[in-house]
C-alpha cells in the first residue's frame, strides 16, 4: 500500500467534502447502499445489497499495477494477472473458470497503473464457491516453470495481436505515456518488452505474490442479492485465516505539469491514414479541478456533439474520427499522474499542425467564454446517465466500489461523484481549460503511414509460337 496514499487521502476527501457538501445529495439522486467492514488481517470488505436479481457481482482489487512492478520487468504486473488464472495446489488450472462459467457466470481480470482487478458475476448460489476460489488464490498459486512459460507466451502473443500487428499499435496510450511522463514508474510500457517478460523468473513471481497479494493490500466487494451480514460472514469464513503480509513502500511517482510542448513523429507500416494523439497532464486525483476536467473532456471530445468532433470532423473536415482517453481507466479511477488524450485519424490532405490549431481554437473559446448553460447541463446529464447505467450491472458496481475504496480510501465516493459533476460551473471549466489544456502541457505524437513502394511493372508474357 503506497505511503503517499495514506498521507493524502484524508486531506483530499476532506477538501472535496467541504467544498461540495451542498451538492452531496439531491432528491432524485440514486444512492447506492454501501456497507464496509475491515477484517483483522487488513482485508476491506464492501457489500452493496440489491435484491432486484438473484445474482451477484464480485470484485477483488489489489493495490498494485504497472507503476509498482519491478524495474527491468516491464509488463510483469500484467503477466502476473495472467498467472492468477493458472490454478493453485487446491484448485488446478481450469477449476476457477469452470466453477463460475459452468453455472452461467463469467469472470475476467485486468491490469492498470494503480491496481489489478479480478471480477466475477454469477447466480447468487455460486457466491460461496467464488469466495472460496478467490481466497484460495490469495493464499498461494501453483508456481511452476510450465505455467510461467505458458503465460509468458500468451502475453507475448497478446502484444503481437493488440500492438505489433495492429494499425497505430496502441500509440495513443503506450507511446504517449512514454513521451509525456518523466519518471520510470509512469512512462514505461506496462504491456512489457519481450526481453523483460522472458526475464521474469519463478522467484520474481513468488515475491510479487508475497509482497502485493496479501489481504491487507486488497479490497473485496460484493454487489447484488446478498445482505451485508451474509457477505461479511462469507468473507470472514474464507479470508480471515489468511495472514497479513508486509507491503513494500511505494516510490514517489508524483510529477508536475509539463512546461514545454513535446512533438514526436512516428511511422506506421500498417496504417492506411495518418493519426494524431494529443495528451495533456490531468489535475491530481482529489484536486478541485478533477471534476471540472472530467466535464471539460466530455464537452470537448465526448461524442458526436462535442466541440472537437463538430469542429474538426464535421465542420472543418480535417479528421475522419475522434475519441478521448483518461489514461487507462477513467476520470475517477487513478492514483498518480495520468493524461487526458485526444486521438484522431485524419485525412491525408490535412496535417497535425492543422488539427492542433483547430483544437487550440476550440479550447480558446472555452477559456474566453466558458460553456453555455444548455451545453453544460446536457453534458452533465449525459455523464450522470452513463455513471448510473454502468452501476446497474452488479459486476460493474462491485468493481467500481472496490476500485474507489482502493484509490480514495472510501467506497462511498460512489455516491459523491454525481454531486461533484453537478457542482461544476462554467467558470470551473474555464479554469481547467486555462490551467491544463495549454500547449506547454501538451505532448503530441503524429503517426504517419509508411509510403507504399510502387511495384515495378512486370514484363509482358512471351507468346509461345506453335
Amino acid at each position: 500500500m503506497l505511503i503517499m496514499r495514506k498521507r493524502t487521502i484524508p486531506a483530499l476527501l476532506g477538501a472535496l467534502s467541504l467544498s461540495l457538501s451542498a451538492y452531496a445529495a439531491t432528491p432524485d439522486q440514486w444512492t447506492l447502499p454501501v456497507s464496509t467492514q475491515k477484517l483483522d488481517n487488513g482485508l476491506t470488505v464492501i457489500v452493496s445489497e440489491d435484491h432486484s436479481s438473484p445474482t451477484v457481482g464480485v470484485s477483488v482489487v489489489y493495490h498494485v499495477g504497472m507503476r509498482l512492478e519491478p524495474k527491468n520487468r516491464t509488463g510483469f504486473a500484467h503477466l502476473f494477472e495472467h498467472l492468477m488464472f493458472q490454478g493453485t495446489p487446491n484448485a488446478p488450472k481450469g477449476v476457477f473458470d469452470k466453477a463460475i462459467t459452468g453455472g452461467g457466470g463469467r469472470n475476467n481480470g485486468s491490469t492498470r497503473p494503480d491496481f489489478t482487478n479480478y471480477i466475477e458475476t454469477a447466480p447468487v448460489s455460486a457466491l460461496d464457491s467464488i469466495m472460496w476460489l478467490e481466497a484460495d488464490r490469495m493464499k498461494t498459486l501453483d508456481f511452476s516453470p510450465a505455467s510461467l512459460k505458458n503465460q509468458q507466451d500468451v502475453v507475448k502473443e497478446e502484444i503481437r495481436v493488440n500492438v505489433k500487428n495492429q494499425p497505430y499499435g496502441g500509440f495513443m496510450w503506450i507511446d504517449i505515456s512514454q513521451q509525456a511522463f518523466q519518471k520510470w514508474e509512469n512512462n514505461h510500457d506496462g504491456y512489457g518488452s519481450f526481453e523483460d517478460l522472458e526475464g521474469a523468473s519463478l522467484d520474481d513471481v513468488r515475491a510479487f505474490h508475497r509482497d502485493y497479494y496479501g489481504p491487507n493490500n486488497a479490497v473485496l466487494a460484493i454487489a447484488g442479492d446478498v445482505t451485508p451480514a451474509q457477505g461479511f460472514a462469507l468473507a470472514k469464513k474464507y479470508f480471515a485465516g489468511i495472514p497479513k503480509r508486509p507491503v513494500p513502500p511505494g516510490s514517489d511517482f508524483t510529477e508536475g505539469l509539463n512546461t514545454k510542448e513535446k512533438r514526436i513523429e512516428q511511422s506506421d507500416a500498417l496504417a492506411q491514414a495518418p493519426a494524431l494523439a494529443a495528451a495533456w497532464k490531468m489535475p491530481a486525483r482529489g484536486s478541485r479541478d478533477q471534476a471540472a476536467m472530467a466535464v471539460l473532456g466530455e464537452v470537448l471530445a465526448g461524442g458526436d456533439a462535442s466541440m472537437f468532433y463538430q469542429g474538426l470532423v464535421k465542420g472543418r473536415e480535417l479528421a475522419l474520427n475522434l475519441d478521448n482517453l483518461y489514461g487507462l481507466t477513467g476520470p475517477w479511477e487513478f492514483d498518480g499522474p495520468t493524461l487526458f488524450t485526444v486521438f484522431a485519424v485524419y485525412k491525408p490532405t490535412s496535417s497535425a499542425d492543422a488539427l492542433l490549431a483547430a483544437m487550440d481554437e476550440e479550447i480558446a473559446k472555452v477559456v474566453k467564454n466558458g460553456i453555455d448553460a444548455a451545453t453544460l447541463q446536457r453534458t452533465k446529464t449525459r455523464m450522470l446517465a452513463d455513471w448510473n447505467n454502468k452501476l446497474e450491472s452488479f459486476i460493474n458496481r462491485a468493481d467500481t466500489l472496490a476500485k474507489l475504496q482502493t484509490l480514495w480510501g472510501d467506497a462511498k465516493v460512489v455516491n459523491q461523484i454525481p454531486g461533484w459533476i453537478e457542482a461544476v460551473s462554467s467558470s470551473d471549466v474555464q479554469r481547467a481549460a486555462a490551467t491544463y489544456l495549454t500547449a506547454a502541457n501538451r505532448t503530441v505524437i503524429d503517426r504517419k503511414p509508411v509510403p507504399k513502394v510502387a511495384a515495378a511493372p512486370s514484363a509482358a508474357p512471351a507468346i509461345e509460337k506453335k
